[in-house]
C-alpha cells in the first residue's frame, strides 16, 4: 500500500478570527527540504478558531488529496500535527456520538458540524495521526520535525504578512 505523509498546521489571530492553514503532502520518498518547502499549500480561514482552524486545515488538506488522487481510501496516510484536538479526537469518538455532540448540560459543543466529518472522512480511510512537538530545538529535531516545521513556518508567516499588508493598506502606506 502506498503511503502519503500528510502534515497539517494552522496559525490564527484570535481577535480577529482569521487563521491561515497549511498542509504539505509527501509520498514516501527522499525529497529536499527546498522542494517540500516549495509544495506547502496555503489557505486563508475567516471566523474561525484555534481548534475550528486546527479541524479545519485537515479537512481541507483531506479534500485536497482526494482530488488529486481520486480514491485516497487506497493509500495509508500518516498525519503529523501539533493539535492535541486533533490526536485526541478518536479516543473521544464514542463519547461524543453517544451525546449526539452536546456537553453534559444539553448544548451542542462548538464544532460539532466539524467534528462530524471529521468522523465520517476518517472512519473511511486507512489513516493514523502522529502527534509532533512542536518549537523543538534545532538539535532535537529528527526529518519528520524539519518537515512539520516547514509548515508551522509557513502558516506563521502567511498571517504575519496578511496582518502587515493589512495594516498597511488601512494607514494607506504602499
Amino acid at each position: 500500500m502506498e503511503k502519503i505523509e500528510l502534515f497539517t498546521d494552522s496559525s490564527v489571530n484570535p481577535q480577529n478570527k482569521i487563521g491561515f492553514a497549511t498542509f504539505l503532502q509527501k509520498n514516501d520518498k527522499k525529497i529536499s527540504l527546498d522542494i517540500l518547502k516549495s509544495s506547502i499549500k496555503i489557505k486563508k480561514f475567516e471566523n474561525t478558531s484555534s481548534t475550528k482552524l486546527e479541524l479545519q486545515s485537515f479537512l481541507w488538506a483531506l479534500e485536497e488529496l482526494e482530488k488529486e488522487k481520486k480514491d485516497i481510501s487506497n493509500f495509508l496516510i500518516e498525519v503529523y500535527t501539533d493539535c492535541q484536538n486533533i490526536i485526541s479526537l478518536q479516543n473521544r469518538k464514542e463519547r461524543l456520538e453517544n451525546n449526539n455532540y452536546h456537553s453534559k448540560n444539553g448544548k451542542l459543543i462548538n464544532n460539532y458540524d466539524l467534528y462530524k466529518e471529521f468522523f465520517d472522512k476518517t472512519d473511511k480511510l486507512n489513516i493514523t495521526f502522529i502527534k509532533v512537538k512542536g518549537h523543538k530545538k534545532t538539535a532535537l529535531k529528527n526529518e519528520i520535525d524539519n518537515i512539520f516545521n516547514l509548515v508551522d513556518k509557513a502558516s506563521r508567516s502567511a498571517l504575519r504578512v496578511y496582518f502587515k499588508f493589512d495594516k498597511i493598506k488601512d494607514t494607506n502606506e504602499y
